[in-house]
């Protein structure tokens, strides 16, 4: 047995996007008419009609296009918004699918109860939580390196043990979630230093905080994605970090965890 259940995005408590819709606009997309795409899904073409009026008028900008007359009943083509509105579903769609497979997996049919609720509504204390997607996976005897790509084209690479890439059903193309503690993060200002930690992301400045003691920093690594270090108001000051100035941010792989 598993869960299954669909996605429908609400606008005000009404039906925006639903997974019928959502072929409806990719039909569109592909046909060029309301009428070809109807017969596509398949609907109605007045259902169609109404629901791609609905749609336009529950969006802030213009889904579809219309196009009145014309053989086959008008033709019809989707707005670089309704392109971008059909990636983010699936995307969605996606995350809510991985979503019910692990409720699948936690939960003992025979008695209807979740083994660990506890695991799905987890919080962490870590401060660095990156999406990334699986590159590579090496395996040795006991452990596997995960060669992982940020967003922003970085490779970073994590050390766990090959009873967690089983249990985690980690498979290259996965996306998932990279996880260090700030107080792991070293901060170099030069790409040369000698250092065996096999992580090195490059950055630049966006934040300093300074304590009595200590100095948060936080590292601008691309694509709206940061990196925090703790490090000692000591250190960034005898590395002259200053906002705005390149640096590196350096951790080793086997401070690296693996969510999905």
């Amino acid at each position: 047995m598993q869960f299954e259940s669909s996605l429908t995005i609400l606008n005000s408590n009404t039906p925006l996007l639903l997974e019928k819709r959502i072929k409806l606009l990719v039909a569109i997309k592909n046909e060029g008419s309301i009428s070809k795409a109807a017969k596509t899904v398949p609907m109605s073409y007045k259902t169609a009609w109404e629901a791609i009026d609905s749609i336009n008028n529950l969006c802030p900008t213009l889904v579809v296009k219309k196009e009145i007359g014309g053989v086959g009943g008008g033709g019809a083509i989707l707005t670089p918004y309704g392109e971008n509105l059909i990636n983010t579903y699936n995307i969605l769609k996606s995350e809510h699918e991985k979503f019910l497979e692990n409720i699948t997996k936690l939960t003992d049919f025979n008695t209807g109860n979740l083994k660990s609720l506890q695991r799905i509504t987890m919080k962490i204390s870590a401060r660095n939580q990156l999406n990334a997607r699986i590159k590579d996976i090496t395996f040795d005897n006991v452990s596997a390196l995960i060669c992982l790509e940020t967003l922003s084209g970085q490779e970073l690479f994590a050390n766990i043990s090959k009873n967690s890439i089983e249990n985690l059903d980690l498979k290259i193309i996965n996306d998932v979630i990279a996880i260090f503690k700030s107080n792991n993060v070293m901060i170099s200002t030069s790409e040369n230093i000698g250092l065996s930690a096999r992580n090195k992301i490059k950055g630049t400045v966006l934040e300093l905080n300074f304590s009595e003691v200590n100095c948060e920093v936080i590292i601008n690594i691309g694509q709206n994605q940061t990196i925090t270090s703790v490090i000692t108001k000591t250190s960034a000051v005898e590395l002259k970090l200053s906002i705005g100035c390149n640096v590196i941010a350096v951790i080793k792989s086997s401070d690296i965890m693996i969510g999905i």
